[in-house]
Order: structure tokens, then C-alpha cells, then sequence
């Protein structure tokens, strides 16, 4: 299949980072969202925003006529009427398994009959969220990271029921838009959440047992294995409290018990020490605020 236009549903944070990779790569793109004003506040981020198009800019590579040219390619929409056209639509909204569900319906009477549907989801699988589609065959994962312009690998889920067309179809269009595309199994969590989950629970095991100073874990994390931040660090960043449910998630689907989310982490979440998204380090209400 040849993929001319695409979509995302969900404009938030990574929705925002899917629509301006499609658009740098020369793909038309529709962003749905239920207000008009949310999608107005995405499309100002991908322009302006912490890694908007307008830093690239400043940075010197790139310029404000390509700049233009990009944002050209995206309209917006709250009407999944709008979908008709679109060859592939990815969702990118949160990780809550019945309202991808929904979406996915939604998206399946508003596309033609050979579009893709692809998941952003970093964890449940797609054999759960595609379970009412009546073409079951086009619906696959497409999980990006964060943030999506610059983080280089797109996890391609390959369920039991997708068809090797819609996989081949997903592997050579994320080439085509500069991703390297890596295929994996439809089970909870795939692979990069369960590693990265697995990670952070580890980190805070180890702070439980008064191995090291949560600042310190950062410290060594970054500077033995090279990662640029450590993993209290990057809790405050995906979110307190999406680190404990991916756990409890990952937990009951496979009855690993390394995924038993630890005391402390439960705490957190309970005394509503959430983290912030839009603060690197030393977020408010994040692990450094809690003694």
C-alpha cells in the first residue's frame, strides 16, 4: 500500500511530535481532538514549542519559509468525518484501554476500506484495543518515543492478526519518514516497556534498601551507562503515577512478580506525588519533593 496522507488522533505531547514528523516528511496530516481550542494550543507547540520547528530556526537548520511549507501540511479537526482520506491514522491518546477501544471504532467507520489503524500505546496490546474492529487485519502498534521528532525508533507491533501487507506497509513508511523500525510481539508491554519498566523499578528498590540516594542513582546511571537521565529523573518526566500503573498493568497480564510495584512507589501516587511533565528535574510533587 501507498501511504500519500496521513492522521493522528490525540494531540497531546506525542500526538503533537507524530503530526510534525509526518509534515517535515512531506505527508499531509489531520490531528483530531475534541475541542478546537485544544488543537489550536498542538499546533502552536509544534511551531513553538520545546521541540517546535521554530528552535530549528534559531538553530540555523532549517528556515521560516520550510517552517511555513511544514505547517501547511496539517489541518485540524474534532470531526472524525475528516478521517476519509487518510491512508494511515495512528491514535495517540492515553493509556486507558477502553477509550482506545472507542477511538479505534470511531476511526474504523470514518476511514476507507485499506487505511491502517496503528496504536501508540507503549504497553497494552493490540489484540485488546482492535478486538471490535470489523477489519481486524490493518490494525497493528506503532510506538514512538518522546520525543517523537528526534528519538529514532518506531516499535512495530505485529499481532496475531494483522497482515503482512499492513506490517511491510508500516516497516517501509517508518523508514520513509526517517524512523528505524524494529518488529516485536503483541504481548503486554512489548519489549521497551517492559525493559524501561523493569528499569525504574529496580532504581527505586534500590533506594528503598538504602543502597544509594535517589540523586545518586541519577548520578550513576548517567555516567556509567552513558544514559542521559537517570531514572527518578525520567519518573518525573513520564509521570509518578503512569510508572505505577504500567506496573500493575504489566504485573497482572504476566504474573511477573519484578513488576510488583514497590512501597514507595505506591505512596507516591497515593500522597498525590505525580510528578510534572513539563519539568526536567525537581519537579514539584515529584521524588526529589518527598523525603
Amino acid at each position: 500500500m501507498d501511504i500519500r496522507t496521513t492522521a493522528v488522533v490525540g494531540s497531546g505531547v506525542m500526538g503533537q511530535g507524530i503530526a510534525q514528523v509526518f509534515a517535515r516528511s512531506g505527508y499531509p496530516v489531520t490531528i483530531i481532538d475534541v475541542r478546537d481550542d485544544i488543537l489550536a494550543n498542538a499546533v502552536r507547540s509544534i511551531k513553538e514549542g520545546r521541540y517546535g520547528l521554530m528552535n530549528l530556526v534559531k538553530k540555523g537548520t532549517m528556515t521560516e519559509s520550510e517552517v511555513d511549507k511544514i505547517m501547511g501540511k496539517i489541518r485540524t479537526s474534532t470531526s472524525y468525518g475528516s478521517l476519509s482520506d487518510a491512508d494511515i491514522v495512528v491514535e495517540a491518546v492515553p493509556e486507558n484501554l477502553d477509550l482506545k477501544r472507542k477511538v479505534f471504532i470511531d476511526i474504523e467507520k470514518n476511514v476507507s476500506e485499506n487505511a491502517i489503524i496503528a496504536s501508540n500505546t507503549s504497553g497494552i496490546t493490540i489484540a485488546e484495543i482492535a478486538q471490535d474492529l470489523k477489519k481486524k487485519d490493518r490494525a497493528i502498534g506503532m510506538h514512538w518515543f518522546n520525543p517523537a521528532g528526534i528519538m529514532k525508533l518506531i516499535e512495530v507491533v505485529r499481532a496475531k492478526m494483522t497482515s503482512e501487507d499492513t506490517i511491510s506497509t508500516v516497516v517501509d513508511f517508518s523508514r520513509r519518514i526517517g524512523k528505524t523500525p524494529v518488529v516485536v510481539a503483541d504481548v503486554p508491554g512489548f519489549f521497551t516497556t517492559r525493559f524501561i519498566e523493569g528499569w525504574l523499578l529496580a532504581a527505586i528498590r534500590s533506594y528503598e534498601a538504602n543502597i544509594a540516594t535517589k540523586a545518586d542513582i541519577d548520578t550513576m546511571a548517567k555516567l556509567a551507562f552513558g544514559f542521559p537521565m537517570g531514572p527518578f529523573e525520567l519518573m518525573n518526566i513520564i509521570g509518578i503515577d503512569t510508572v505505577y500503573h504500567i506496573a500493575e498493568y504489566l504485573r497482572e497480564e504476566t504474573g511477573d512478580p519484578q513488576f510488583i510495584p514497590p512501597v514507595s512507589l505506591k505512596q507516591m501516587v497515593i500522597n498525590g506525588y505525580l510528578g510534572d511533565p513539563k519539568v526536567k528535574y525537581g519537579s514539584k510533587g515529584g521524588w526529589f519533593d518527598m523525603q
